[in-house]
């Protein structure tokens, strides 16, 4: 992969054995995705999991134009967590190409769609607001968007633009697992 790979780790040495492994596995992924701008993975030890078999985490996050797909595993040992959480973006990698390929109606993927696709990180000193999160909203509908929503991960809302309307909407899961959407207006 040409794309620079981060490691970090919690808890955790990096020995040169345990980065090697990551940077072989990870680079395995070009066959499958080969727009991915900027990989994380984040390794960590917690000691005090109530499973020993949830002791290790691994989580790996690639980033590209138009798509962040993330994926984490947990394990007893932190190489079979780090296989785990590969074969599980590779699941992830082969469902985002099949909702892509089919396009948006216009004949444009996702990715063409978007021209920048930035996420910006910005740490408040503010005691309230802890985090400022700033990213692009990429135009879709409420499907692509409930896909979007389970590919990364979100477990409760997504912020998204809806193509239909031309508004931005908030998809949130219920408490009976069916779906809600806000449609906000200024009054």
């Amino acid at each position: 992969m040409t794309v620079k790979i981060d490691i970090f780790t919690k808890n955790l040495e990096l020995t040169d054995r345990l980065n090697d492994y990551v940077v072989k596995k990870v680079d395995k992924l070009e066959k499958f995705l080969d727009e991915v701008d900027e990989c994380r993975v984040d390794l960590s030890h917690t000691k005090t999991a109530r499973n020993a078999n949830d002791r290790h985490v691994a989580q790996l996050t690639l980033r590209g134009k138009g798509f962040i797909l993330r994926s984490e595993e947990r394990s007893d040992n932190i190489f079979s967590a780090i296989d785990a959480a590969l074969d599980k973006m590779k699941r992830q990698i082969r469902r985002f190409k099949g909702k892509r390929d089919r396009g948006r109606g216009d004949g444009q993927s996702i990715a063409e769609a978007i021209s920048t696709s930035s996420v910006e990180y910005e740490e408040e000193t503010e005691p309230v607001i802890a985090r400022r999160k700033r990213f692009t909203l990429v135009p879709m509908d409420e499907l692509e968007a409930l896909e979007q929503m389970k590919l990364l991960g979100h477990e409760n809302f997504f912020i998204f633009y809806n193509a239909n309307t031309s508004a931005i909407n908030v998809l949130y899961r219920r408490l009976d697992d069916t779906y809600g959407i806000i449609i906000p207006e200024v009054g």
